[in-house]
């Protein structure tokens, strides 16, 4: 028989909560492990199931978008690349707003005037936002 790990097993070798494990598991993000004498037990291919959703989770799937990962998995075809292609222009936008803050806080930083609230160039970028601009529009380098 093929070596088992319990739950307990499974989060010391990976680091996470077996609390977190049996949710994921209820997500459907891990597969229903077998049981013996009540105790879940896990392959140990769970090792790299659970490296792999910390993965996607560090690079910004969500658990509902992990599940969607997970269905389109499988089913034929290539649902998983329009999953990534989404989280990728997803990634795009959330790096653009975050340039466009820093260079916003850094403008502020650089300002000339004693009391930002008196400066020109901040009530205009003020203006813009209550317009409806977004931050990138708002502000220009």
């Amino acid at each position: 028989m093929d070596e088992q790990l319990t739950i307990g097993e499974l989060a010391h070798r990976t680091g996470v909560a077996a609390s977190a494990l049996r949710y994921w598991e209820d997500l459907g993000l891990l597969p229903v492990p077998t049981r013996v004498s009540g105790q879940r037990r896990y392959p140990l291919s769970a090792v790299e199931q659970v490296g792999e959703i910390l993965l996607l989770r560090d690079v910004g799937f969500t658990l509902r978008e992990l599940k969607a990962l997970i269905v389109s998995r499988s089913l034929a075809g290539d649902g998983w690349r329009e999953l990534h292609q989404r989280k990728l222009t997803e990634l795009d936008q959330r790096i653009a707003q975050a340039q466009a803050a820093r260079t916003a806080i850094t403008h502020a930083l650089a300002c000339p005037h004693e009391d930002i609230l008196h400066c020109p160039n901040y009530a205009s970028v003020v203006r813009a936002r209550l317009a409806g601009s977004s931050l990138e529009e708002a502000h220009p380098h």
